[in-house]
């Protein structure tokens, strides 16, 4: 997968655990979507690392769900730094 295609991914992804975990994680739109790109890559590493799945094809319910769950983790982590500095 190509680098276009990580950060259509990873904005998709972000605009999906946004729309799992709402609330105030500090930041807008174009943080979370951000946020959602780092996800993707985290998620990519922990697949990786923990089940020997990469984020290799663009259609794949793994990479999805990967991204996926590496945007929630970064969003989570991200509304705990920003919560603790308001």
């Amino acid at each position: 997968m190509g680098f276009l295609g990580w950060i259509i991914l990873g904005l998709v992804a972000g605009a999906i655990a946004k729309a799992i975990r709402p609330g105030d994680a500090g930041g807008g739109w174009l943080t979370t979507l951000l946020l959602g790109v780092v996800g993707a890559i985290v998620g990519g590493w922990i697949g990786t690392a923990l089940f020997d799945v990469g984020v290799n094809e663009f259609w794949s319910l793994s990479t999805w769900l990967l991204a996926i769950g590496g945007s929630l983790i970064v969003l989570v982590v991200w509304g705990a730094l920003t919560r603790r500095r308001a």
